[in-house]
């Protein structure tokens, strides 16, 4: 996938001025949440769960080296093998490898991010493999040549109308625009590639030490047919992903699909545990595990050590604001959103990614649904600090953050400036209510007003009110 975060700016200019985008942003911003919050307040226990689900992730993370270890043993010995890559190109190797020893000719995808993260598509198109994502979102955006936009939903971006467009170009088929008519043409296409596949590949939610299974979560079914009717699967996986017991897995899925789409549970969770038996009726002849470290063995034992608690489930994303008002193609990179301002950094190195944890407006609500509790808008800061100590900082900023501190420290001065504001922003909104423009920072007010003051400020307001003053 290619790294655009440096054009932050103007991608996310051009996403609030774009119509359709707004207009499906629009339509799924407010279901996600509303799901999420119904879910969760119909189960008692749901708090108590994320405890668990952080304490268990805690406990992984303080004892990785040994749960790696412990799963891939159980996963040789059911037959399976483990192979580990240090990052996205010797994971691309490995992969190309199988598929190579296979004689593959189609390759069939279930939804990955850390395919996504390995640029793998691009990787085998390259080498002459005809590559078919199954998932519907994911089918989408390959028929659009898009990167997904958001983690769970890859074309929340897309309206229905352009997605009929994009079928009745590929499909040759008359267009339609009716919702349950476009998913039923796009399970006829696809069916037929799913027989004729010679690889499967799918992600991992979870990887159980205790059994050496792999778990996949879906609502569509893709990833059961991409992984059993094809002679090979292969997963793709972060190192993060493995838990110890499958009674853990039992927490993650009650918090994970509440989180994600406002569901008591997905339509489908399905857990692999090598390849076929003797006896079984259906399943791979051959099952791999690409376990991709890219830069998280780094993470342990640092400030940034929590972001491995991630099971993508994008619920900081549905709730963020700046998010809602761009969209996922803005950030650049595979992972958009709060999560994705922190890894991306990470990852892809602080250059040409210093835009992303400024974008934020550490309101905290990615951190107050994060279902194993990932302190977000602390690692926000944390990585402004560093670029902060690494200079990296503009030089305007600086100075604009110097004049800050100087009346900071001196609350005199800093009252006067406030009040002195604030009486010249509700005058120049003339009694209208709101700004078209906020003077010397157009960007505040180019895709929105800015609700004018009254004249007094904030602490004017609260001391008439104690009876301060």
């Amino acid at each position: 996938m290619e790294f655009r975060s440096p054009e932050f700016q103007p991608r996310a200019v051009h996403a609030l001025h774009d119509a359709n985008l707004q207009k499906a942003l629009g339509k799924a911003r407010g279901g996600f949440v509303e799901k999420r919050a119904q879910c969760a307040a119909e189960l008692p226990e749901f708090e108590a769960l994320r405890d668990t689900a952080a304490e268990i992730k805690n406990h992984v993370l303080a004892n990785l080296d040994h749960y790696l270890e412990k799963y891939e043993a159980a996963v040789t010995a059911a037959g399976g093998h483990v192979h580990w890559a240090k990052d996205a190109e010797e994971a691309r190797a490995i992969i190309l490898g199988i598929c190579k020893k296979a004689n593959a000719k189609r390759i069939t995808k279930g939804k990955s991010m850390v395919s996504e993260e390995m640029s793998l598509n691009e990787a085998l198109i390259g080498e002459g493999y005809e590559v078919v994502e199954t998932d519907l979102g994911e089918y989408i955006i390959q028929l659009a040549d898009e990167p997904p936009s958001h983690i769970i939903a890859p074309a929340v971006h897309k309206t229905k109308e352009q997605v009929a467009d994009l079928f009745a170009a590929a499909h040759n088929k008359p267009r339609i625009t009716d919702r349950a008519a476009l998913v039923a043409e796009a399970r006829e296409v696809l069916r037929e590639k799913y027989f004729d596949a010679e690889v499967g590949i799918t992600g991992g939610n979870f990887l159980v030490a205790e059994t050496g299974s792999s778990v996949i979560v879906t609502n569509e079914g893709n990833g059961d047919l991409t992984q059993t009717l094809a002679r090979v699967h292969i997963v793709t996986s972060g190192i993060e992903r493995v838990i110890p017991t499958l009674d853990d897995l039992s927490v993650f899925l009650r918090v994970l699909a509440r989180s994600a789409t406002g569901q008591e549970t997905e339509t489908y969770t399905t857990l692999s545990t090598g390849p076929r038996r003797e006896g079984d009726v259906d399943g791979p002849e051959e099952y791999h595990v690409v376990l991709l470290d890219n830069g998280r063995s780094k993470m342990l034992g640092t400030r940034f050590q929590d972001m491995l608690r991630c099971i993508r489930c994008g619920a900081c994303m549905n709730h963020c604001p700046v998010y809602g008002s761009i969209g996922g193609h803005a950030y650049g990179w595979v992972y958009p959103g709060p999560m994705g301002s922190v890894l991306t950094p990470l990852i892809k190195g602080m250059d040409g990614t210093y835009d992303l944890p400024n974008a934020c407006t550490l309101n905290g609500r990615c951190q107050s649904v994060c279902p194993v509790r990932i302190p977000l808008p602390d690692l926000l800061r944390e990585i402004r600090h560093k670029q902060f100590r690494e200079e990296r900082t503009p030089k305007r900023q600086k100075q604009a953050l110097k004049l800050w501190r100087y009346a900071a420290e001196r609350p005199a001065l800093y009252h006067f400036a406030e009040r002195l504001g604030v009486r010249i922003l509700a005058g120049m909104a003339k009694g209208k209510g709101a700004l078209r423009r906020l003077p010397f920072d157009p960007g505040w007010t180019g895709a929105r007003d800015l609700p004018a003051p009254e004249g007094r400020t904030f602490i004017d307001q609260w001391q008439a009110q104690r009876g301060d003053k």
